[in-house]
């Protein structure tokens, strides 16, 4: 394989795992606080079994690490075995915003908050030829629920779901888009065919505090055939959950909510507290 690539596909009944080296091609600055990475694989056509927008795993390896070592599959107990700390990579959650066959690339795109966390630490310092590691579940997946209209709400770190969402949808849906970034700069031009009303909150202290909740609560919401998806900080989804489920009275098949991450708290530190709150969907 080239650049060393350990390209595999596990099977286990339900669980069907792709795991792949990949390499920096380009890079550039979409905003201020965005970057978007090419990368190139040997087996890019791999990932296209896989939907564009789900969540996925990237793996930074250690600093002068020349490949990247994955962890195994403990089926029997249904979790990931522990890597030695000397070649252990860093995981984060993300989502590959797009993929072409043709010239055999996926991108990615990174919230750039400085050296806080390792992954926008390594897209701010990431050059061509660089490696990281991609593991996610094989097989399609529907991204949203379906509906006529929509409410959806996040932070910097849901724009590539957003994105893939609102490229989705057909230009009879109609809905909101509340997104929160930065800076005025840091908006971005989101392509949909739908009736999308969009309101860009812009916030330099993402870690602090959050008006993704407030605003929503300000907004006139859809009745009959209605969808929302809200992917933001915990807390944030938290509270935007209590307010649509229990306030509002929206059903639990009408609501998607996820946090990509809590405040003061690592993504691998977080992840239990995260899955429990989300569990309630």
């Amino acid at each position: 394989m080239r650049h060393g690539s350990t390209t595999k596909t596990t099977e286990k009944t339900e669980f069907q795992f792709i795991q792949t080296e990949v390499k920096v091609v380009r890079k550039r600055y979409i905003t201020p606080h965005y970057i978007r990475i090419f990368f190139t694989s040997d087996d890019i056509f791999r990932i296209n079994s896989a939907t564009v927008g789900v969540n996925n795993k990237i793996m930074i390896p250690p600093a002068g690490a020349t490949k990247v070592h994955f962890p195994e599959f403990d089926y029997e107990n249904r979790k990931w075995l522990p890597l030695p700390d000397d070649i252990r990579p860093a995981v984060r959650t993300y989502t590959h915003r797009g993929i072409d066959l043709e010239n055999n690339e996926i991108w990615i795109d990174f919230v750039a908050h400085g050296d806080e966390g390792p992954a926008s630490k390594w897209a701010i310092n990431a050059k061509e030829d660089d490696i990281i590691g991609l593991l996610m579940r094989a097989g399609k997946t529907d991204l949203y629920i379906k509906a006529e209209q929509y409410v959806l709400v996040g932070d910097a770190t849901a724009i590539p779901v957003l994105s893939t969402i609102l490229e989705d949808l057909p230009a009879t849906a109609k809905g909101i888009c509340i997104i929160e970034v930065y800076s005025k700069e840091d908006e971005q031009y989101l392509h949909t065919n739908a009736d999308i009303e969009f309101i860009w909150l812009h916030n330099e202290h993402p870690q602090q505090q959050s008006d993704l909740a407030e605003t929503l609560k300000k907004q006139i919401l859809p009745d009959g055939s209605r969808s929302a998806y809200v992917a933001a900080e915990f807390t944030t989804v938290k509270e935007i959950r209590h307010y649509l489920r229990k306030e509002k009275g929206w059903k639990k098949e009408e609501l998607y909510a996820y946090s990509y991450w809590k405040s003061g708290q690592s993504e691998d530190k977080s992840t239990t507290t995260r899955h429990e709150e989300s569990d309630e969907n």
